[in-house]
């Protein structure tokens, strides 16, 4: 929710609509069997902000199902929100100091705008590296821009570094075969270890930084076994 196009709160979605916050591009993981989480996040850029939240659960083993969506809003006017729903599935799950790869396909709706429905896919690829103290994550997939009828392809190259038992740092880069790359920095806490999470995250367009800048701001909450 866990994003390939041209808006970075829309950005923040689609290829993120399952990935482990802050990051955009995804992970060759999945919430935990038999259990759910939720990912939520403020999105501040200019005067726009973007309130969201991806419920997802993995109900049987291999199969996450993510839906939810944002509230949008620009200075004091709220404007239309958005919505995303995304099945993701893994073929080989990512093992210390090996690799995984999965499948993940969906459909999201860009805040503000009513005719931006994007359906999409990606193969996201992860590996470990120094018994899990770097993990590496790349996508590769495709989207329809359904306001302009063109094709996308989309990419994500992003990094998980661990600071200490509970500090992530991650760095990311993404974007779409047109148009500048977006990047993104941040750190990810663990308040209880895999349970609850907090983290934030500055980042902009390559080139545009003034101009394109925001910060996030988000809180992961992950179940227990419920199935």
């Amino acid at each position: 929710m866990r994003s390939l196009l041209a808006l970075p709160g829309l950005l923040l979605a689609v290829q993120a609509a399952h990935a482990a916050r802050p990051m955009t591009t995804d992970d060759a993981r999945l919430t935990d069997a038999g259990a759910c989480q939720v990912e939520s996040w403020v999105h501040l850029h200019g005067s726009q902000r973007e309130i969201w939240a991806l419920p997802a659960c993995n109900p049987g083993g291999n199969f996450e199902l993510t839906l939810g969506g944002a509230l949008s809003y620009s200075g004091t006017r709220q404007e239309r929100g958005a919505q995303v729903i995304q099945g993701k599935t893994l073929f080989k799950p990512l093992e210390t100091n090996g690799y995984g790869i999965g499948l993940a396909a969906g459909y999201a709706t860009q805040p503000g705008s009513a005719n931006s429905g994007h359906p999409y896919f990606y193969v996201p690829v992860s590996f470990s590296l120094a018994d899990d103290l770097a993990v590496i994550h790349t996508n590769l997939g495709y989207t329809r821009e359904r306001e302009n009828h063109e094709n996308r392809l989309t990419w994500g190259l992003g990094s998980e570094i661990q600071l200490s038992a509970q500090n992530y740092l991650i760095a990311e880069t993404y974007g779409q075969d047109k148009g500048s790359p977006f990047f993104q920095i941040g750190l990810r806490h663990w308040i209880v270890p895999n349970h609850v999470q907090i983290d934030t995250t500055v980042g902009s367009r390559f080139g545009q930084f003034s101009e394109e800048r925001w910060i996030s701001i988000g809180l992961r909450l992950i179940s227990p076994t419920w199935f």
